[in-house]
């Protein structure tokens, strides 16, 4: 896993609470989301 994988998912995943944090998101579709942003950085890992 690149360290470029990793520091896109952290980025994605801030990004996903500052939207959360400001109410531009729910907590459901921020949790979706997230749970995205793993499987990628999973897919990331195996390739």
């Amino acid at each position: 896993m690149s360290d470029d994988a990793i520091d896109q998912f952290v980025r994605k995943a801030d990004r996903a609470f500052e939207e959360y944090d400001e109410g531009y998101a729910n907590p459901d579709a921020t949790l979706r989301k997230l749970r995205s942003y793993v499987d990628e950085l999973k897919r990331e890992r195996d390739d």
